[in-house]
């Protein structure tokens, strides 16, 4: 029986689905041969097991990648809208970036020291996102982890809050879902190995929902607010007019503070989300693309914040702090990061991407208009997302509710076959500074090509 929510017969999908695994298959020998010879040592047949979180039938291996394009193994060029999950979103290997990696190499890679390019990095990060001061970490993951660990320690308390379909990396706190009926924490089930309990010490409210923050906020309990200004991992939802503003009054009312994970959100505009919204959080994270996709995250506090950290540093033993690793803020880090603040987090960066995301946003709905098809487009900057859904979501439970995940794999599929990559999770695309409006067209073309196949 055919979903009312879907206007595509089951059948049809399925049989697509098995023709372009097939042409996938047909197209990438070598890729099929790599996998093979990969899984001798590589579990799943790839270094990291994501990488198998593809819908192609055997992992898609990359010989290079520059700009808004890679090429496979086989010889294929495709125009990725993905651009590793936001890492890349600058484009791959940005001239600026590049050569400033080659120049550090040649002066020595990692030191346990603070590198001269310390002070301007800090400056320039200050200046970007509005904030005095900063840490770095390898990962958001990390910098999450650290910057939870420094809010326990200078409020004295253990509980800390997160949104129900949250994602702020491998942090065992936040790997946590709502139970829909009780309001209790979950374990998030897919999670291995967890030996923490998350359920003692994280709360979880449904995200957009000022009512259950301060029910939960309430008792004074509370270390943190650990969020992102826009859920995007559950898929794209966007916050409610105002939410954040009073969000944050309510965090300051009772002694909480605001953590704001823009890991995800760098796309919105110059300095990210909170910046271009006006928001000023105590703590703020990002990572992945922070440095062009060289490992590297920073958290950035408040003068305030800084003072507290001091104290309590001062006031503990000497030892490890459970914060930082030994290659945090190495040296091709600091030169990364460097050549990023001042050649890709600027005005004419972000300019190109919004022009690109916007001739992507306006050929995707007049072809849903067109249709007349009951899903909805969201954007986030040079971010957006289609979602199988006939309004904008509003909370994760929401779109667990409207999922369509045979829907989203042949979408992913169909358009990798045609030279066109999306990211596997949802239907995310993001455009970088060099991706061009031939390639948007490209895309375009592909999707209309999609929507043939299964409606005419």
């Amino acid at each position: 029986m055919r979903d009312p929510r879907c206007p595509v017969e089951p059948n049809r999908l399925q049989a697509l689905l098995e023709q372009e695994r097939q042409r996938f298959l047909s197209a990438h020998p070598h890729c099929q041969a790599l996998a093979q010879r990969s899984a001798a040592h590589f579990p799943w047949g790839v270094p990291l097991h994501w990488m198998r979180d593809w819908p192609s039938p055997t992992p898609l291996f990359v010989r290079q990648a520059r700009g808004a394009e890679l090429t496979c193994v086989d010889g294929h060029t495709l125009v990725d809208f993905c651009l590793g999950d936001t890492a890349a979103m600058f484009g791959h290997a940005p001239a600026p970036l590049a050569a400033a990696l080659a120049a550090q190499a040649q002066r020595g890679l990692t030191t346990m020291l603070p590198d001269e390019h310390t002070a301007s990095v800090g400056e320039k990060l200050a200046e970007c996102f509005g904030l005095p001061c900063w840490q770095l970490a390898l990962s958001a993951s990390d910098a999450n982890r650290f910057v939870l660990r420094w809010a326990r320690a200078i409020t004295g308390r253990t509980q800390v809050l997160v949104f129900d379909g949250c994602y702020h990396g491998a942090v065992d706190d936040a790997l946590v879902d709502l139970d829909p009926h009780s309001g209790a924490t979950l374990r998030r089930p897919s999670v291995l190995g967890a030996v923490h309990d998350p359920t003692a010490s994280t709360r979880v409210v449904p995200f957009n929902d000022l009512a259950a923050l301060q029910r939960a906020l309430a008792d004074g309990q509370v270390a943190a607010l650990l969020a992102e200004p826009a859920l995007t991992n559950c898929g794209l939802v966007p916050p409610a007019p105002d939410f954040w503003r009073q969000a944050q009054a309510i965090c300051r009312a009772h002694g909480t503070l605001l953590i704001l994970d823009e890991t995800h959100t760098l796309s919105t505009g110059l300095g990210g989300w909170a910046r271009v919204h006006g928001l000023v959080p105590d703590f703020w994270v990002a990572g992945k693309a922070v440095a062009g996709g060289v490992p590297c995250a920073v958290y950035g506090f408040t003068a305030e914040i800084a003072q507290r950290m001091r104290a309590v540093k001062e006031r503990s033993a000497e030892g490890h702090s459970g914060i930082g690793t030994t290659l945090t803020a190495n040296a091709l880090t600091l030169a990364a990061l460097a050549a990023a603040l001042q050649h890709l987090h600027t005005p004419p960066t972000y300019a190109a991407m919004q022009v690109a995301a916007d001739l992507l946003e306006q050929g995707l709905q007049q072809r849903l208009q067109a249709r007349r098809l009951p899903w909805t487009l969201t954007r986030l900057g040079a971010r957006m997302e289609l979602q199988f859904m006939p309004h904008t979501p509003r909370d994760a439970q929401d779109v667990r509710r409207h999922a369509q995940p045979a829907l989203e794999t042949a979408l992913h599929l169909f358009l990798l076959n045609r030279g066109v990559l999306l990211t596997p999770f949802h239907g995310m695309m993001l455009c970088s500074p060099a991706t061009t409006a031939a390639q948007v067209n490209q895309l375009l073309q592909a999707f209309d090509a999609w929507l043939a196949a299964l409606l005419d």
